[in-house]
């Protein structure tokens, strides 16, 4: 498929008039909420389960499965742990993007989140070192490569799903569903290990860390209801009528779109990247550094998931009015002024101004995050841009997200100070700003 007949292109207008048809047919309306409650539940679950492991891979998994006589090497051991799903993430993408694009966005949705939902269960029930040795590790690396295996196939069709099914004129808005699900699982993931930890006191390295991992196995089988319900995009629907459907969707994006692939991947560096910082590596730095406790940063860090989700789809609607791109171009900026003053305020031993600190951490989160839905998906088009757009949005875990709280920890102890990892954030920013600029504008192109 040449370029010329991508997203950019004028439309195929007797495709386009079947799709519009379709998007304004009786039942539409109540296709489009199922579809945007669908993403947005679906993806609650699977980032609930991924933040979970976020949480005790710096609060539990140090001490009970990478136990050594040096706790720097216990935490980076666990941090590993935690970047290894970022690094298959990526597969996951290629794989499930091949058939969202050749069987169908629904079906592909429903194999990533009872995949991810099963390891993640799984989890919650492993033996630790104590109990069964080296293969207690192993086990949990294993679970988590199967977790980031799902869970880089599931925004791309979560995206889709709501993004093709929304109004075309509201895309940044539609794109938001999935997107507040983010906020979402982090509220729920943080809420659950916060009573777990507070039910459980003491007991809590025992077994109270369990609980939150058994409880997404409710999750998943409410999730697999709700997306049942929905029907295929129309747009996919169209394309798969008229046979518009690659043979091999994955080849046809690295031969032709690698260089919105690699642009995508640095465009993240400024949402994901402190993201991970802020929601996982924060809980080691706060508690050991800035001497606060376990309850306080996960009462903080709470707050700020209700922020971010009541800022989220606000922040998405407002980028439709005045562009996307220039709402992240703010998020860039935010990111940039805020890094050197929020680690200023950990070290300075204010409690009080240390919560203001952590609740208010995810405000550049918010200003890109609602719109990068759209402004990712856009770039490819109809039947290859579950690919495209999963590959894009996923190869960041191998630049971004991943190594984030590995590097902020090996920064930590080579520098003795936060602010080293300050100047990660900073170089996270200038990065993402740079690939928005080099990114074609395609706001105006139809899906």
């Amino acid at each position: 498929m040449s370029r010329g007949a991508g997203i950019g292109a004028p439309p195929l207008s007797d495709a386009g008039a079947e799709v519009q048809r379709m998007a304004q047919a009786p039942d539409a309306r109540r296709q489009r909420r199922r579809a945007s409650v669908g993403s947005l539940i679906g993806t609650t679950i699977e980032w609930y389960e991924y933040y979970i492991y976020g949480a005790t891979a710096a609060l539990v998994f140090p001490h009970l499965f990478f136990p050594s006589h040096n706790r720097l090497v216990s935490l980076m051991l666990s941090f590993a742990s935690f970047g290894v799903a970022f690094l298959i993430r990526p597969i996951g993408a290629a794989v499930f993007g091949h058939f969202g694009d050749r069987v169908g966005r629904k079906t592909t949705l429903i194999v990533t989140l009872t995949l991810s939902g099963l390891a993640t269960f799984l989890i919650g029930i492993l033996p630790s070192y104590d109990r069964i040795g080296l293969w207690a590790p192993a086990l949990l690396v294993t679970l988590r490569v199967v977790q980031g295996f799902g869970v880089g196939g599931e925004w791309g069709g979560a995206a889709l799903m709501s993004l093709e099914w929304g109004e075309q004129d509201r895309r940044g808005a539609a794109g938001a569903w999935p997107q507040v699900g983010t906020s979402i699982g982090l509220i729920l993931s943080t809420s659950a290990v916060m009573g777990a930890s507070l039910l459980t006191g003491p007991d809590f390295l025992v077994g109270g860390w369990r609980i939150p991992f058994l409880l997404s196995g409710i999750l998943v089988i409410v999730g697999l209801l709700v997306r049942l319900s929905i029907r295929e995009t129309p747009s996919f629907a169209q394309a798969l009528r008229e046979k518009r459907i690659e043979a091999s969707p994955v080849g046809t994006v690295l031969r032709g779109y690698w260089r919105e692939i690699i642009m995508i991947a640095f465009l993240r560096m400024s949402e994901q990247m402190p993201f991970y910082i802020f929601t996982a590596f924060i809980f080691d730095y706060a508690t050991t550094t800035a001497h606060v406790t376990r309850t306080f940063v996960l009462s903080a860090t709470l707050v700020a998931a209700v922020i971010d989700m009541i800022l989220l789809p606000v922040c998405a609607v407002a980028a439709d009015r005045i562009g996307r791109r220039r709402m992240y171009y703010i998020g860039c900026a935010v990111l940039v002024l805020m890094a050197f003053p929020y680690f200023r305020i950990l070290n300075s031993g204010n409690t009080m101004l240390i919560f203001i600190a952590i609740a208010l951490s995810l405000l550049p989160h918010a200003l890109q995050y609602g719109a990068q839905a759209s402004l990712i998906s856009e770039q490819f088009p109809v039947n290859i841009r579950y690919s495209g757009a999963g590959l894009g949005y996923q190869m960041s875990s191998l630049v971004a997200g991943g190594p984030a709280p590995l590097v902020a920890a090996v920064l930590l102890a080579w520098s003795g100070s936060g602010y080293a990892v300050a100047g990660y954030l900073v170089f996270g920013g200038v990065v993402a700003a740079v690939a928005l600029s080099l990114m074609t504008d395609r706001s105006k192109a139809a899906m």
